[in-house]
Formats: C-alpha cells, sequence, structure tokens
C-alpha cells in the first residue's frame, strides 16, 4: 500500500499520480501536473522513479511553449 504523498504509477488507467489519500479500500490519485483526482485499485499501483514522476510535467511545460495549451 502507497503512503500519502507518494508518486505512483495506476497501471489500469496507464496514468501517473501522486497520492492524496485513501476512501473505500481505493487510493485517491492527483495527476503530477495538477488536475482532476481520479480513485485507483491499490493492487494496480507501482511506485515510480523521479525521471518517470517528472515527465508529465515536462510534456506539459513543451506544449504550454508551443502554444498548444
Amino acid at each position: 500500500m502507497p503512503r500519502q504523498g507518494e508518486t505512483v504509477e495506476d497501471t489500469e488507467h496507464r496514468r501517473i499520480g501522486k497520492v492524496m489519500g485513501f476512501v473505500g479500500g481505493y487510493v485517491q490519485l492527483r495527476p503530477i501536473e495538477g488536475g482532476r483526482e481520479w480513485d485507483a485499485d491499490p493492487g494496480m499501483l507501482v511506485p515510480v522513479s523521479v525521471a518517470e514522476a517528472l515527465s508529465p510535467l515536462i510534456d506539459t511545460v513543451n506544449r504550454r511553449s508551443r502554444g498548444a495549451l
């Protein structure tokens, strides 16, 4: 079971998020770059490296710099 504040990959939804809390047997995750939380099955979560965690942020910054956002 991940700890609150840990960064994990939800392998079911293929998304990386930060653990925000726990409700009803699910883990609540929020995208690293911000946005709406989602519920994840704790059995489908794996820890991620710093590089993997930063990848979505870098993608967002790059899209903003190109005017895509």
